[in-house]
Formats: structure tokens, C-alpha cells, sequence
């Protein structure tokens, strides 16, 4: 984390400094907000979208959960398409369809690994408007699914997912500067299911109709020769240091996984959707004998330079089945 962000989770008592400016923040995003619902109307759209996003900066698990309800869609025989922001890339034009290929340094990482764990049409830009007509009029999509963009009030919504992490929640409560939050909480009554990756030891009256998502790690998977061992057991030779090597908005989950592991976990933490380079891990003191483990978004931006002992963590999404029912019995009165 850095400074600020630590003062958030920490609850420090010097950000009160900085309420007036996320009153201000907020009251601002208030009438952006209103004025876009305003002139909103989803019939005008050729096919419904869901927004799956979060309130606060920060990874929450949007982009797995995201995967797992395009698998549950295509279980039904519905047709989805994704648009994305494109974190991390930089395109020489807007919209970016996502194709075989297309660079990682050109979409970002979440969007070819959405293209590839979903195999849908992928289309990325800062104007998720614009990404949602490029998409629409250049495939045959039933639905459409944009990771992240709940912020985003443009784009026209004919469902709202919103992710908590479990394990940070809201912090402090406040919006930003002076807490991590984009909206308020009371934001999370206004959406039509809230899911919490992880467990949380906290109570709170708007999170007790919350779905439960888990992230249950399978396999370690080498980068380089597709080779898998189970994360169970010791996948590793006794006494290897395992060197975690994170780009991601909330590391500590990952972290957590990798410590029930039997060895030393050594961590390297890079900045959110940071374009690796082999000389960023060798700078960095990532030693080329022992175990490198990743997350698989982190690992699409290694595959150029990856060696024997490059690994990323294959996790599984769970969700309970009455969602799932939910989620289909929504759908389909939208298709």
C-alpha cells in the first residue's frame, strides 16, 4: 500500500483534514450521476449491459467474477461480449477490439485475459460508450458485460453487480481523498446484487443480502511450458523460496493463498497494471533459481521473457447456485 492508502485502512484521525474535499467529491459525482440517469434509456440499446464494478479504488475481484458469469451465460446458450477500460495499455486509437494479435502493451492485461479465459469479443476503451457500439455493430452479441464502469455514467445499464472485498471493505467510510471510495456506501441500495469476495469478520446492515464469492486455488501453472502442479501439498522442492511477484490493485489475498503453502514467500509488489520488463524483476532482487509465482494477470505481461521457474496461481471462482438462478432468471427477461 502506499501512504495514503494506508492512512485509509488504518483509519487515521488526519484525514478528517480532507473531509470537506470529499464532500465536494462526492456532491460532484452526485450530479454527474443524476444528470446521465436523467437522459439514460436502455431501450435505445440493441442489446441489454451489465456493469460488473466497485465503489472503492483498489482491486475487489471484479475481473474473475466477471469470467465466471460469462461462463454461467454461456451455459444457458446466450451469446456475451465484454468491454473494458484497458488498464495499462496504451492503443494508438480507441476503440481497440482485442484480437490474437493484439499486445498486451496496446489493451492492458485484464482485457487479453478476459479474451482468452472467456473467448468472447473483447473490445477496449476509455469511452465505454463508444467500446459498447464498436462491439455491438461488429459481432453477433446477445449481452454485453463491461469490467468495471459502475463510475462510468455514460454507459447505459440494464444491470449493476458491485464487488466488496472482504477482507478491506470501505475502510474509514469516507469518499475520496479521504477514504478510498468512488460513492458512498449507501450507493450499494441502488445496485441489484452486491457479492463479497471473501470472507468478512465485520457486520454491516447493507452487505446481509450479499453473495459470497470464493477464490479456491487450483494449480500452479509454469508460464513458459504449460506444465501444472496442484497448489495443494508441496508443488515446490523442500526448502524453495517462493517469490511473489504482484501488479495488482489488492495483493494481500494472493499473498494469503501463497503463505499456506510449506515455504518462504518472498514479496515483490509493483504498481497496479505495471508493464513488466525482465530487468523490473531482476532490479527488483527476483532471484532466477527459485520458484517466481504470479496471478495469471500479472503473467500475460511475462510471457516474452519468462524462464523455467516463472509460475502463476489458477484460481476457481464459487459462487452459490441460487445466484447463478438469479442471475439467469434476470437475464432472461432482458434477452
Amino acid at each position: 500500500m502506499n501512504f495514503l492508502e494506508t492512512a485509509w485502512y488504518s483509519k487515521a484521525r488526519w484525514l478528517i483534514f480532507l473531509w470537506p474535499l470529499s464532500l465536494l467529491f462526492q456532491l460532484v459525482s452526485t450530479l454527474r450521476r443524476k444528470k446521465h440517469k436523467l437522459y439514460s434509456d436502455s431501450s435505445k440499446l440493441s442489446v441489454p449491459v451489465i456493469v460488473v464494478g466497485n465503489i472503492a479504488v483498489g482491486g475487489t475481484g471484479k475481473t474473475p467474477l466477471l469470467i465466471a458469469l460469462v461462463d454461467i451465460l454461456k451455459s444457458k446458450g446466450i451469446n456475451p461480449g465484454i468491454i473494458t477500460r484497458g488498464y495499462g495499455g496504451r492503443a494508438i486509437a480507441y476503440p481497440l477490439e482485442v484480437t490474437p494479435l493484439t499486445s498486451v502493451s496496446e489493451c492492458g492485461d485484464e482485457a487479453i485475459l478476459l479474451a482468452e479465459k472467456t473467448g468472447c469479443p473483447v473490445t477496449v476503451g476509455p469511452d465505454r460508450m463508444a467500446a459498447l457500439e464498436a462491439l455491438v455493430s461488429g459481432n453477433a452479441v446477445d449481452i454485453v458485460l463491461s469490467d468495471d464502469g459502475m463510475q462510468h455514467y455514460r454507459l447505459v445499464r440494464d444491470i449493476e453487480i458491485c464487488v466488496v472485498d472482504g477482507q478491506r471493505l470501505f475502510a474509514n467510510g469516507f469518499c475520496l481523498p479521504a477514504g478510498p471510495l468512488r460513492e458512498p456506501v449507501q450507493r450499494l441500495k441502488e445496485v441489484d446484487f452486491i457479492v463479497i469476495n471473501g470472507k468478512t469478520s465485520e457486520q454491516s446492515p447493507i452487505l446481509e443480502s450479499a453473495i459470497e464469492m470464493v477464490m479456491e486455488p487450483k494449480f500452479l501453472i509454469n508460464i513458459l511450458n504449460k506444465e501444472r502442479r496442484p497448489f495443494i501439498g508441496a508443488p515446490f522442492n523442500i526448502g524453495s523460496i517462493v517469490q511473489a511477484v504482484s501488479a495488482i490493485g489488492n495483493p494481500q489475498r494472493f499473498y494469503d493463498l501463497l503463505d499456506k503453502l510449506p515455504y518462504q514467500v518472498k514479496r515483490f509488489k509493483f504498481p497496479d497494471h505495471h508493464l513488466y520488463s525482465v530487468e523490473d524483476l531482476f532490479s527488483a532482487g527476483v532471484d532466477e533459481h527459485q520458484p517466481v509465482v504470479m496471478t495469471e494477470k500479472d503473467a500475460v505481461k511475462c510471457r516474452s521473457f519468462a524462464r523455467s521457474n516463472y509460475w502463476y496461481l489458477s484460481t476457481q471462482v464459487c459462487l452459490p447456485p441460487t445466484f447463478a438462478d438469479e442471475f439467469i432468471s434476470r437475464v432472461e427477461t432482458l434477452v
